[in-house]
């Protein structure tokens, strides 16, 4: 069943940050309200919903690049809707959001405690980058 997928606007934001919850992908470290707003506010980011054919919000991806890869962060499907190529269909629109805006490549990071979604994204064709990530809090 094909998502309609659009930008998220603010009446969206409860149903979205729902949603990351119900999925695991909100941590202590990060506050998705101030994610969200900052994603939502930038030239090259947005964040993206998939609504089912009563439009119910199944799925999203906040979606962003620095003008060489894209990034794809906050993935999320429906708990209650798996299988039902939800997650697929808001991949592939983040997807699409960056290639029109010139982006060929795309790059997601998996936290080490959510490895079980890897599969699915490998069934998606992405594939494991032997690179040492780094980081710095400010």
């Amino acid at each position: 069943m094909p998502l309609l997928t659009r930008s998220a606007t603010a009446d969206d934001q409860a149903t979205v940050i729902g949603l990351w919850r119900a999925c695991d992908l909100v941590t202590t470290y990060n506050d998705p309200d101030l994610d969200f707003h900052f994603a939502m506010a930038g030239a090259c980011s947005d964040v993206l919903v998939g609504l089912d054919e009563v439009g119910a919000l199944q799925a999203t991806v906040m979606v962003g690049h620095d003008g060489h890869r894209g990034w794809l962060y906050y993935v999320a499907s429906s708990p209650t809707a798996r299988g039902r190529g939800f997650g697929q269909q808001i991949v592939q629109a983040g997807e699409a959001w960056l290639w029109q805006r010139g982006v060929s490549k795309v790059q997601l990071l998996v936290r080490e405690t959510n490895v079980k979604v890897v599969t699915f994204y490998e069934r998606l064709g992405f594939e494991t980058a032997p690179r040492v990530v780094m980081g710095k809090w400010l």
